[in-house]
């Protein structure tokens, strides 16, 4: 639940970014069940979760950065409702976040797989936004996959910060895994570090490529030397 002390500056911005792009592809006012919910509803739900006390860096901030690379690559998607599929793919991407557990992104998948057709959703585009938050469990979309490259890039671009930038991000993500101790935790990041090292190229979109790929080599080889050492 969304409350004054933890709601967020961008709370209100949030809701309307939201509203307007659930309004671009659901059905028609006069073809919706009666009783069918506000779009604002999801909005309150979706931005609860996001404003979590575990979170550390799954956060709003996290949601709305996502959200902001996300239209920052949109040309590569192939028409408006592949936008707005990744667009609601990136509200539902870490939805669910149980730090404990490996399920996330098929719970924040599951959970946009309930909530988009009572929204007024097509089956199909539900399914696809589903398919797009399953993604982000491997950050390895096929050759092709326009939406899949926009929204791992979008997801991933955080690894592209200064090193201030990036000292920060790694510094929270080790604060929401608090509970695991240090030889564990230094284990499992090392090897989620080494997974995304080895990918052929971490970002597939153009600009991803040009702007972010060598940056986030250079700093996830830095954390992994770091944690080795």
């Amino acid at each position: 639940m969304t409350t004054p002390e933890n709601r967020h500056p961008a709370h209100d911005d949030l809701r309307e970014r939201w509203v307007r792009t659930l309004l671009t592809v659901r059905r028609p006012e006069a073809d919706l069940p009666s009783g069918t919910p506000s779009p604002y509803a999801y909005a309150d739900d979706l931005l609860a979760r996001w404003a979590e006390p575990h979170r550390r860096y799954h956060t709003t901030d996290h949601l709305i950065a996502v959200l902001d690379r996300v239209g920052l690559l949109s040309s590569h998607c192939e028409g408006p409702e592949a936008v707005a599929a990744v667009t609601l793919a990136a509200w539902f991407h870490d939805a669910v976040l149980l730090p404990d557990r490996s399920t996330n992104e098929d719970r924040s998948a599951r959970l946009a797989e309930r909530a988009l057709p009572e929204a007024g959703v097509s089956p199909q585009l539900t399914a696809e936004v589903a398919r797009l938050v399953r993604l982000t469990a491997t950050h390895d979309p096929a050759p092709g996959d326009t939406g899949g490259e926009v929204l791992c890039d979008a997801d991933l671009a955080v690894l592209a910060g200064t090193p201030q930038e990036y000292a920060a991000y790694a510094a929270a993500v080790r604060e929401e895994y608090a509970f695991v101790p240090d030889d564990a935790f230094r284990a499992g990041r090392a090897d989620v570090l080494r997974r995304l090292l080895d990918l052929p190229a971490l970002f597939r979109t153009p600009y991803g490529r040009d702007h972010w790929e060598h940056v986030a080599r250079r700093n996830m080889a830095t954390e992994l030397e770091l944690l080795l050492s």
